[in-house]
């Protein structure tokens, strides 16, 4: 015997299960009386009564009953196979090249707030110094730093960078002149223009002219310089952004200015990749991350 419609073994479980046609057709989504027109077509189809129909409540017969536990296990194993199956799709990928200073002092932080509203995007990042041919497929989009211009590319500006000195509070600096004496910590900027914030261009502007820069530490990972500025091993002229946490936390501090403009960060694609609805998906979530902190 071929089996009943399908709809109307789903109509008779949720009613047999509330006993209610109406709140079987509101989890369904659908009339008491469509409820009602099912459970009556199976019932015609099976040739017996499954319910007795009382003016307030309805009730399973012994063929009800019957035929209950078992519509009740086969819907409870077509909804856990399905969740299973969904739970298996594979998920969209993403590689974002980026600066490995970036990845640690912004990105990272942040990333599982990412996973969390899109928890079906694999990224993976690549950190690299080096500049990313986005058109030969090994990323899907790069954070870029720098005035551009990008050709060929799609650009949306993420926040401008701000430097200004910082250093641990062990060193007890309140005033540009408490400079004098101290060690200063350089970064190897890659490729440095008019625009790079220098320790040299910072002193100009602050009026310091004769301190002596010729020595200190270089660095050629923003990280490490930062790092050896909470060890209290000297002032390193550091990105506002990049050290937004640590002056939080109390291991840094910003003790005066003045503040000098870098460059902006973009995020930048081809606009042609594969993967486009999961670069913008990203972008979408950079913008609502810069809008918190109030970077701009």
């Amino acid at each position: 015997m071929p089996l009943p419609p399908l709809a109307t073994l789903r109509a008779f479980e949720a009613a047999a299960r509330h006993l209610s046609f109406k709140r079987a057709a509101s989890e369904l989504a659908v009339t008491p009386t469509a409820i009602s027109h099912q459970v009556r077509l199976l019932e015609e189809t099976l040739g017996v009564r499954l319910f007795d129909r009382k003016p307030r409540q309805v009730t399973l017969t012994a063929a009800g009953q019957e035929l209950y536990p078992t519509l009740r296990d086969g819907f409870a194993g077509f909804a856990a196979a399905i969740d299973r199956v969904k739970a298996r799709k594979p998920q969209r990928g993403l590689t974002v090249s980026v600066l490995a200073s970036f990845a640690a002092k912004w990105l990272l932080p942040r990333l599982g707030g990412f996973q969390a509203a899109h928890p079906d995007i694999h990224l993976r990042l690549h950190t690299s110094a080096e500049v990313v041919d986005l058109h030969s497929g090994m990323a899907d989009a790069a954070v870029r730093y720098g005035r551009g211009p990008f050709p060929g590319m799609v650009v949306q500006t993420l926040f401008a960078d701000r430097f200004a000195p910082v250093c641990s509070p062990m060193l007890n600096i309140q005033q540009p002149n408490d400079l004098r004496g101290q060690t200063f910590l350089h970064l190897e900027w890659l490729r440095p223009d008019e625009a790079t914030p220098t320790w040299a261009r910072w002193c100009k502007r602050a009026g310091l002219d004769d301190v002596d820069l010729s020595s200190g530490l270089s660095f050629s990972d923003d990280t490490h310089a930062i790092q050896a500025a909470i060890a209290g091993q000297g002032v390193v002229l550091a990105s506002s952004e990049m050290v937004r946490s640590e002056i939080a936390a109390g291991l840094l501090v910003q003790p005066f200015g003045p503040v000098m403009e870098g460059h902006h960060y973009h995020l930048i694609h081809t606009g042609r990749s594969a993967n486009i609805r999961e670069v913008e998906a990203f972008g979408a979530w950079m913008a609502d991350e810069i809008a918190k902190d109030g970077a701009v």
